[in-house]
């Protein structure tokens, strides 16, 4: 807006000048105006005339958002408190529903529960500070979990239901968990890693097990909570907003999953801004098919419960064929998206009952342009509410107003209100540029630049309290970014800003790719590939495939001799990777480029990706309904790029 303001400061000195000559005010004002249309003042009217009103909104937004959280901060309520009080406001009405058994939790039965679990962690020992881990699928008594650990003060780590072998151990061992709670569903992938886990580790099941039964030395929970009392805990543990609540795991760009931390400031304020963002109402039913051990299920969906009393419908899965008939059965009003779920949907059959449904608002991300409206005018969605954020971030956009392809925005009127910016970096090394002075560069409308937020730790808004890995941490944080002595939050993703301030999601850079709803390391894949295969070089990444969500992923391998068995390898793969993070295209090539550092070289490779006309490499597809990968022909290719294969 630097234009603007030579402009504004052009017509004041106008002004000055045409009183000192003697013109009337009326008439020098009128000059004055002239001269700032004429000098290019225009292009800002313009954008004031076109964003005003959904600036003026946004500011309302985050002014609520502020307000609330000052007051629970100053009171040093916690996340446990306010959802105490909503369920003393309305104890009958039902909280949670559990969409595949149809079971249905007051806010009463949730407090009682939540409560148990509560007073048999501190009986048995547990306290403020100590680490749970949390091991199960969606359901009622995941969220009464995590709740109940948050009232004694024990922090939860949410860990990714896909995880096996290798990642599940070291996940676990990171976290610093005394405890693992997990579902009877997963005792099998539990009893893979028994040994691992060693003797310290207390383990209790909830739920039914199946026929291969858990290890000996696992508790089941749900007779011991049956046992335990409701009534709230007597001992309240001295916590308050800016405290540790639980942490979920993102997937880093340096091998492993990171713990992101989540306090309760920043629970609350996700889920209070989707809240004020989308005028969600006490009325309101919210499906909710997302994983539980993500901020979007768990964060932005069961806090419109916790928080605002409103009533969530969980499935553990997505299910396309159920998915309008859950919302008709359960008379939901919002629904949550991952952009592949619109897609899936896309390509069911048409049929009465996705035109039956009170939806109103879809929240979520990722939804692609190409098929936005497609999506709104074939399921009678009034509203889409896009928004970009991460679990750890502190530079969250949302788009409030519908504006096709945005995730988000940032007023050109008013940016330093809420103090993001994109940023110019080098487009292979991912290094943020700097200009004379050492700053960062803000890039103009229609420049792609990396997202980043400032910092201020004493601003619940824009605090980050990155992750329970202090490297991991620090690499996320730049300084001398807006101004000298400052230090901002690093997104790692790629978007681009239009002349009214919208914004679009354009890459997600580094070493992390997002496929099938999940942020895959590929990093993570690449070391379990090299171990699986004797070492060998691997470079993974994401390519772009027509029509289709995200990335999928790609493997460039070391085979000099060409020996390496494709389908050999997945069924290898099947055993030690979950399903998002196989890759879907290889590429066997007699070596791997690396730099003088040996850090594998990608970008040509990803530029190339899975085209069959740029390279003379052996090129496989995984076909999942066969279950093996098949080499690349051109009808292979040509099918691929017209859709005829399902990914």
């Amino acid at each position: 807006m630097r234009a603007a303001g030579l402009c504004t400061a052009s017509s004041l000195a106008s002004v000055g000048f045409l009183r000192f000559l003697g013109l009337s005010w009326s008439w020098s004002l009128a000059a004055a105006l002239s001269i700032y249309v004429g000098t290019g003042g225009w292009r800002f009217l313009r954008i004031i005339f076109k964003t005003a009103l959904r600036d003026l909104f946004g500011l309302s937004v985050l002014i609520s958002v502020r307000y609330e959280l000052r007051r629970h901060q100053r009171a040093r309520h916690t996340i446990p408190y306010v959802f105490q009080k909503v369920a003393n406001r309305q104890p009958q009405k039902v909280a949670l529903v559990d969409a595949v058994s149809g079971k249905q939790w007051t806010f009463q039965q949730l407090d009682e529960y939540s409560n148990a679990v509560a007073n048999l962690f501190l009986q048995l020992g547990f306290g403020s500070g100590d680490v749970v881990a949390m091991f199960l699928e969606g359901r009622p008594e995941f969220v009464g979990l995590w709740l109940g650990l948050a009232k004694a003060g024990v922090e939860a780590a949410l860990l990714n239901v896909n995880l096996r072998l290798e990642p599940l151990t070291f996940c676990l061992s990171t976290s610093g968990a005394k405890a693992l709670i997990f579902g009877g569903e997963l005792a099998a992938a539990i009893s893979e890693v028994s040994v691992q886990l060693g003797k310290n580790l207390v383990k209790f099941c909830s739920g039914d097990f199946g026929p291969e039964g858990v290890t000996p030395d696992t508790h089941l929970l749900d007779p011991m909570l049956s046992e335990a009392s409701t009534a709230p805990p007597m001992q309240m543990p001295p916590k308050g907003m800016d405290d540790r609540l639980f942490y979920i795991y993102t997937s880093g760009t340096t091998g492993m999953p990171k713990a992101a931390i989540v306090v309760h400031s920043r629970y609350y304020r996700i889920a209070a801004f989707g809240h004020h963002a989308y005028r969600m109402k006490p009325s309101d039913i919210i499906y909710n098919c997302l994983p539980l051990y993500h901020s979007a299920g768990n964060i932005m969906g069961v806090g419109q419960c916790l928080l605002y009393g409103l009533t969530v419908v969980i499935r553990k899965k997505f299910s396309a064929s159920r998915f309008w008939d859950d919302c008709i059965k359960y008379n939901c009003t919002v629904v949550q998206y991952i952009g592949e779920i619109c897609r899936y949907l896309l390509k069911q059959p048409v049929r009465p009952a996705e035109n039956q449904h009170h939806v109103r608002l879809a929240v979520g991300n990722g939804l692609r342009p190409a098929i936005w409206e497609e999506f709104t005018c074939r399921f009678g969605v009034q509203q889409i509410g896009e928004f970009y954020g991460a679990t750890e971030c502190n530079c969250s956009i949302a788009n409030l107003d519908g504006k096709v392809g945005a995730c988000g925005f940032n007023s050109r009127i008013l940016p330093n209100v809420y103090p993001i910016r994109l940023v110019k970096v080098n487009e292979d090394t991912m290094e943020l540029l700097r200009d004379t002075q050492g700053l960062c560069i803000p890039c103009k409308p229609g420049e792609p630049g990396l997202l980043v937020g400032q910092i201020n730790q004493q601003d619940p808004l824009r605090r980050f309290d990155g992750y329970v890995s202090e490297s991991a941490t620090n690499k996320k944080i730049a300084y001398n970014v807006f101004r000298k002595g400052d230090s901002a939050y690093l997104s790692g993703d790629v978007l681009v800003m239009d002349e009214l301030g919208y914004m679009y999601f354009r890459d997600r850079s580094g070493d992390t790719f997002r496929w099938r709803g999940e942020n895959v390391s590929t990093t993570e894949v690449e070391g379990v590939l090299s171990r699986v295969l004797g070492q060998t070089d691997v470079a993974v990444y994401g390519v772009d495939v027509p029509g289709v969500e995200g990335k999928a992923g790609m493997a460039a391998i070391a085979d000099p001799h060409a020996t390496l068995n494709p389908n050999a390898l997945y069924q290898e793969l099947q055993r030690v990777l979950p399903p998002y993070a196989r890759p879907i295209f290889l590429r066997l090539l007699p070596q791997v480029d690396t730099t003088g550092t040996f850090k594998i070289q990608k970008t040509r490779l990803q530029r190339e990706g899975f085209d069959l006309h740029q390279t003379s490499d052996r090129l496989f597809f995984l076909d999942l309904k066969q279950g093996k990968y098949i080499p690349m022909d051109e009808n292979v290719y040509t099918a691929i790029c017209t859709g005829a294969f399902s990914l």
